[in-house]
């Protein structure tokens, strides 16, 4: 196998939405539609084992570009070539734009695997974490129902993921974020593919499951030997885990180099911006005897656990989300919650939004959630939400 020969190699990539011609009627005066280019026409390639970041602003294509390659983007016009080198360059290579739904079946999973940006709409609901990771081994794999279902929990284990065996039984709502980008990477990782598609993967973590996330990735990416592509706008990340960089804007590859040589030397002056954006704090102090909007004394949340065999005839064992917080925030203050993944921020949001159980005594504006809906809803009037996943 030639050393030059990459794992993809794509070219004149152009994804369109839309008529290619707009154009007027000129007896009624009617327009016939015009067509949307998302990515105009781009070259980059990865080579095995590569890592390669695509990096740009919201909107500047880098997910449609990833998609275009699964054959995932719905109602576009896609041209150029997508060469897929799956068996070394003695063979001929895949284009994956050329492929039938039916030949595309045999590449997603088995030689190009993606990890999607929101686990929460990527994973489905109504079934457990272990059978979602299981179905992909029978499918991908032909596996036993048994195998399939030890290989999943096997595969939650190697991605950190503590007590997997009991953790492949929950559904996704029941995880913290970490842990459903981990069930994500399990599931990506399930058929050993070349190239992994990486969307975003730490959007929503904190900082500290954010770094544990990328160790992992690049722990697993030394273990299987894969490539990866991985699209962020987090250049801290970028700059600590790509070996190459390539920078989109509107749509254009502009610039593209080694992950150093881009930081200390950026040519672009776009690529110079993204490196120079720093966010800049400007909070203005506050009344520190302003009204009190919420106030919380030994807040406690708790998720009822089943228990397995005969003791689940006396009940639930419990999870403890949140045990005896106690905060005030006075109007005209922001109060910033940290912690790791799974250490109940969100839990404790639910609870003063009073969306589920909890104890202890929450006042918003003064008023506490009551059982009542009715009641309820003069508290609600006050009071609204950001949800992590859109």
């Amino acid at each position: 196998m030639s050393a030059s020969t990459p794992l993809l190699a794509v070219q004149g990539l152009q994804i369109a939405f839309g008529t290619h011609i707009a154009r007027v009627n000129q007896s009624d005066g009617s327009a016939q539609g015009a067509q949307q280019r998302v990515v105009q026409g781009i070259d980059f390639s990865i080579a095995r084992g590569e890592k390669l970041a695509l990096v740009g602003e919201s909107g500047s294509g880098k997910t449609m570009t990833a998609l275009s390659l699964l054959g995932l983007v719905a109602d576009a016009q896609t041209s150029g070539s997508a060469l897929f080198y799956a068996d070394g360059a003695t063979h001929k290579p895949i284009d994956l734009l050329a492929l039938s739904k039916i030949q595309m079946q045999a590449v997603r999973g088995n030689h190009i695997a993606m990890i999607f940006q929101e686990p929460m709409t990527a994973l489905n609901p109504l079934f457990s974490v272990g059978a979602q990771i299981a179905e992909v081994l029978q499918i991908k794999r032909s596996l036993s129902a048994s195998q399939a279902a030890a290989a999943a929990v096997e595969l939650m284990a190697s991605t950190g993921i503590g007590d997997p065996k009991n953790r492949a039984l929950a559904y996704p709502h029941q995880l913290s974020g970490g842990q459903r980008q981990r069930v994500m990477i399990a599931m990506a990782l399930a058929c050993q593919p070349q190239l992994l598609l990486a969307d975003e993967p730490t959007t929503a973590l904190d900082v500290a499951v954010r770094q544990q996330i990328m160790a992992l990735l690049t722990d697993l990416q030394r273990q299987h030997g894969m490539a990866v592509l991985l699209i962020s706008h987090d250049l801290n990340l970028v700059r600590s885990f790509a070996d190459r960089v390539a920078v989109m804007q509107t749509g254009r590859i502009v610039e593209t180099a080694q992950t150093t040589t881009l930081f200390v030397h950026p040519q672009h002056a776009y690529t110079q911006s993204l490196i120079d954006s720093q966010p800049v704090r400007e909070v203005q102090a506050t009344d520190p005897h302003a009204v009190k909007d919420i106030e919380a004394n030994e807040l406690t949340v708790r998720y009822p656990q089943p228990r397995k065999g005969l003791r689940a005839w006396w009940g639930s064992d419990f999870m403890m989300a949140v045990q005896g917080a106690h905060f005030c925030l006075r109007k005209g203050q922001t109060l910033g919650v940290v912690g790791e993944s799974g250490s109940g921020k969100t839990s404790l949001a639910l609870a003063c939004l009073g969306l589920i159980p909890f104890t202890g005594n929450i006042r918003i504006h003064k008023h506490q959630w009551h059982t009542s809906p009715a009641t309820n809803l003069e508290i609600r009037r006050h009071i609204q939400v950001v949800f992590q996943d859109p």
